[in-house]
């Protein structure tokens, strides 16, 4: 016998706005719970889209900088999850950067040089999807860097982040975490999927056969560089969803802004 689901008269004034109808018309078979959650998902995130753009004019207002870097495997999370965030933002007064392969001069330039012209200017914020620890996880695992410009950028990446934060900046590093069935499952949805495809490189598709070697760099690179000035926030992003709520909310929380 199934559980009766039991509802206050709140969540029945939910199911019965536009928003819940919306839900409930959209199933082929009604489940009145699936719906209830989808509605109260939706109004929260309507209300954390409100709180961010206030957190942005506070930024703007008291010209502060802002950088979030959203670090993970290959099919994390990290695009999506900075889509999420900035979906109601002003886009004149943030970036969002995933950088290329470094150019020939840029191979010749010191490692953090691009990534310093890439911090915001007084009133902006800066969102990378893979940041400077390219270097710490995708170049060693790959062979794109020698264990001497990985060991140099280890040695370097904590008092980097020190300079930066001691500049006034507020510095808020994410690590997406997802199981290797659950990365192998999003890998396929692409490739079945003529208008994503395209989005697969051949670092992705080494991925899984590289999961172990994966493994160890992050382990490393969380050890060493989750910093009392810079620390790392981890969040399992097996359920997308609830991986873009949490990190909203870090943001919210980390970043002590005032509404006006």
């Amino acid at each position: 016998m199934s559980e009766t689901l039991e509802l206050s008269q709140e969540d029945v004034e939910l199911l019965n706005s536009k928003l819940g109808l919306k839900f409930l018309m959209a199933q082929k078979k009604t489940d009145v719970g699936q719906a209830l959650k989808l509605v109260k998902h939706e109004l929260q995130m309507q209300e954390m889209h409100a709180e961010l753009i206030q957190l942005q004019q506070w930024v703007i207002r008291e010209r502060k900088r802002v950088v979030v870097i959203f670090e993970g495997r290959d099919a994390a999370g990290k695009g999506g999850a900075i889509r999420q965030i900035t979906a109601h933002i002003n886009p004149r007064h943030y970036e969002k950067y995933a950088l290329p392969k470094p150019s020939e001069d840029e191979q010749g330039q010191w490692y953090f040089q691009r990534y310093v012209n890439c911090l915001p200017n007084p009133g902006e914020m800066a969102f990378f999807d893979r940041s400077w620890y390219n270097r710490a996880m995708v170049e060693p695992v790959n062979g794109f860097c020698t264990k001497a410009e990985y060991d140099l950028f280890m040695e370097q990446v904590n008092d980097f982040e020190k300079m930066i934060t001691s500049s006034g900046i507020y510095l808020i590093k994410f690590y997406l975490s997802v199981s290797r069935e659950e990365q192998e499952r999003r890998f396929e949805a692409v490739q079945k999927s003529p208008l994503k495809r395209w989005q697969l490189s051949e670092v992705d598709l080494k991925a899984q056969k590289l999961w172990k070697q994966y493994s160890k760099y992050k382990n490393l690179m969380l050890q060493h560089t989750d910093t009392d000035h810079a620390p790392w926030v981890q969040i399992d992003a097996n359920d997308s969803v609830v991986a873009r709520e949490q990190a909203m909310r870090v943001i919210l929380d980390r970043i002590p802004y005032v509404a006006e």
